[in-house]
């Protein structure tokens, strides 16, 4: 330990997977933000606490089994010669459910109306319903962070730090993210097509067809940029007719 706190490589590696963390969990709280935005403020608040907690839990359990996740990568089948792993097959299901959850409160929002009653209940099972899928995707976000975290570093000190210290940050600006998306619909709506944008790319890195994220960050950061343009806009103009 003495070792690794004494190493310009170590602190080097910490830094750059801290911040790879950081970037990846961009879809986390894009995600957190959208699903939590149905439920109640002091729920909604309560729902990301447990959603960030249980994504730090799964990424260091993940960790702690780091033979069996390396395995997670073999093929268990194959189809026209294309073999398949545990881990493709989990971005697979994690990107179809997305872009289903997505496609719905897209529809949902364009027809101006809640979600229904039958399938979600009251507060209690809604809330219920909320956390399972904020614990469905946090197992297929933690699995792709944790297997790119064990390509980029060696040391399991180093690995569980940047989880700790990116889930921390991703903490802090949960609710910033979360209150904006619920005050402003237009960028509510584009959060869910950057969902549908990032379920693609796990089905299709699923299908051994790898989309380089750097393309679509870039598109997300270009249209909340445009995104942002529109929202001192339309303030500003409210401000004159005032």
């Amino acid at each position: 330990m003495i070792d690794l706190l004494t190493s310009p490589e170590a602190w080097a590696a910490l830094l750059t997977l801290t911040a790879l963390e950081i970037v990846l969990g961009i879809d986390n709280v894009i995600f957190l933000s959208v699903i939590t935005s149905r439920i109640p403020q002091p729920q909604a608040t309560r729902a990301r606490q447990i959603g960030l907690a249980l994504a730090l839990i799964f990424r260091i359990l993940l960790l702690s089994v780091l033979v069996w996740l390396i395995g997670l990568t073999q093929p268990v089948f194959t189809i026209g010669g294309v073999g398949f792993s545990w881990r493709d097959i989990i971005l697979i299901a994690g990107g179809l459910f997305l872009i289903a959850k997505a496609t719905h409160e897209i529809h949902a929002e364009v027809e101006a109306r809640e979600e229904e009653e039958g399938s979600q209940g009251g507060g209690a099972n809604k809330f219920f319903w909320v956390i399972l899928q904020i614990i469905v995707i946090d197992l297929v976000f933690s699995l792709d962070s944790i297997i790119t975290a064990i390509g980029m570093a060696q040391d399991l000190e180093i690995m569980i730090a940047a989880v700790i210290i990116a889930m921390v940050i991703m903490y802090v600006s949960s609710g910033p993210v979360a209150r904006f998306v619920a005050n402003h619909p237009t960028t509510k709506m584009l959060a869910l097509a950057f969902l549908v944008l990032i379920g693609v790319a796990l089905v299709a890195d699923g299908f051994k067809f790898h989309i380089p994220r750097g393309y679509i960050y870039f598109a997300i950061v270009f249209a909340l940029a445009v995104e942002a343009f529109n929202v001192m806009a339309s303030r500003n103009r409210r401000k004159r007719s005032a």
